[in-house]
């Protein structure tokens, strides 16, 4: 199993080697919750090392955004560092990797006002749009790693102090990433294999649709034209494969912004702008989502549900098995980067070019019928009682999933 320290090291060079694919010379911009400042350093060790020229952090602190909540004026909220992200754009362009330590306080936000939380968040959107383009266009090569804050550790783990439930939480997260095999990084070249089979078959049928049935759920989800399904390790436009997301256990492609019909039910929580939002629900006509709401947090996910049109609208379609090493943990993580590979999920708002065959963007890729949108919510609607059909362009159903598990 190796020690915490040891696998914080082993953590650290997968996040550098296999979710960055690094190269020698190539800046980081990393940014990172403020409680993270001892694993971005390791992170920044592992960089070096592997020939970085240039490691960039921008931390984040909820204490300074409740603050912020608390007592700015109204229309300071209308308000977010647009230059810091254009700067973030143009390194990105210019070949730096973009590094996210994720991890935070699901309720860092807890008891203040949703409306003013939903205003700024709206406000954050609209200045990232530029490095969320870089991003979901894959320009560069970016990761996600996990780290395990504290805040993040008791909402997983209440019933436990703090350093007991921060030292759980790293062991799922070295579960979920496979940092406890012998050889990580053979584990994770195994996986992308099994994940690029998955991708492969999909690609070769060529469904017009998908159809998800279960508790709360008979959705239909139309396929945009000339849709291409993405999973583990993802080319950059100059060829250079990254692993977007550790862990990861997803394949995914883009919907048809206007062909999503019936009604689904999230089957797990969703952190969402400091919040918990529990029970989402939503029914789709024609692609839009007429009516949306949730048991918990509904006031919040509906301000960001009004940022734009498309927020309304499906970006990603996405099948993980019920039974991956995330799911096996048995717990609900409060986190979207581990509860979305832990179950079959949708995004309402934007979709990813590398979903789209040329990737391509304007006009083209609206043509194709991928949705735009300044949000991207990823929530989970999977679960070991959920079947999913892909129905070909004349009709014909295949199995996909049965009990959440996949059966091609």
């Amino acid at each position: 199993m190796g020690t915490l320290q040891e696998n914080l090291e082993k953590l650290a060079a997968l996040a550098i080697r296999v979710g960055l694919n690094l190269q020698p010379g190539q800046e980081i911009i990393a940014t990172a919750p403020i409680e993270a400042v001892d694993f971005v350093r390791l992170l920044a060790e592992k960089a070096y090392g592997q020939g970085a020229s240039l490691f960039t952090v921008i931390y984040g602190d909820n204490q300074l955004s409740r603050k912020r909540l608390s007592l700015a004026p109204e229309e300071g909220l209308d308000k977010a560092p647009a230059w810091l992200y254009e700067g973030m754009a143009k390194a990105f362009r210019e070949g730096a990797a973009r590094l996210a330590v994720s991890g935070n306080d699901p309720r860092a936000l807890e008891g203040l006002p949703p409306e003013r939380i939903g205003r700024a968040q709206q406000a954050q959107n609209r200045a990232y749009k530029p490095a969320l383009e870089a991003i979901t266009e894959f320009v560069t090569n970016w990761t996600i790693v996990p780290f395990a804050h504290p805040g993040w550790a008791k909402a997983v783990f209440p019933g436990l102090p703090v350093e007991e439930a921060v030292d759980r939480l790293w062991q799922a997260i070295f579960q979920a990433t496979r940092v406890d095999t012998p050889d990580p990084v053979a584990a994770w070249e195994a996986h992308n294999r099994s994940l690029h089979q998955k991708v492969a078959y999909l690609n070769e049928r060529r469904f017009s649709a998908l159809h998800f049935q279960g508790p709360g759920t008979d959705l239909v989800v139309g396929l945009a034209e000339g849709h291409l399904w993405q999973g583990g390790a993802t080319p950059t436009k100059k060829g250079l494969l990254c692993n977007p997301n550790l862990p990861t256990e997803e394949v995914f492609t883009a919907p048809h912004r206007e062909r999503v019909e019936g009604v689904v039910r999230a089957s797990r929580p969703l952190a969402l702008a400091g919040q918990l939002v529990e029970g989402i629900w939503a029914r789709f006509e024609k692609g839009y989502a007429v009516e949306v709401g949730a048991k918990k947090g509904e006031e919040v996910l509906l301000k960001v549900l009004s940022t734009d049109e498309g927020a309304r609208r499906l970006g990603e379609v996405a099948l993980v098995p019920a039974d991956n090493p995330i799911a096996r943990t048995g717990l609900v993580f409060f986190d979207t980067l581990f509860d979305e590979n832990a179950a079959s999920h949708i995004a309402f708002g934007q979709a990813y070019a590398e979903n789209l065959e040329g990737r391509p963007t304007g006009e083209e890729f609206r043509k194709r019928g991928a949705n735009e949108s300044l949000v991207h919510i990823d929530w989970m609607i999977g679960s070991m009682e959920m079947q999913v059909d892909g129905i070909l362009q004349d009709g014909t159903r295949v199995p996909l999933m049965r009990e959440g598990l996949w059966v091609i």
